[in-house]
């Protein structure tokens, strides 16, 4: 059986923490900008952690 692969759309998107997280980016920070508030813009620019809803979900696609 061949090994697994990465989803390697995901995995150019999260990264692996030191702790075992996963780091993920805020949509919405492109473009737009002047219809956003500064604080919006503040915390959008901060990276944040992946739910653990989520997380099982996507550790799996990022299979190595």
């Amino acid at each position: 059986m061949p090994k697994m692969k990465s989803h390697r759309g995901l995995a150019k998107r999260v990264k692996k923490t030191g702790s075992g997280q996963l780091k993920r980016s805020h949509a919405y920070t492109s473009h737009r900008f002047h219809g956003k508030t500064k604080k919006q813009r503040r915390h959008l620019a901060k990276p944040a952690m992946v739910d653990k809803t989520d997380y099982k979900r996507i550790k799996d696609m990022l299979v190595k």
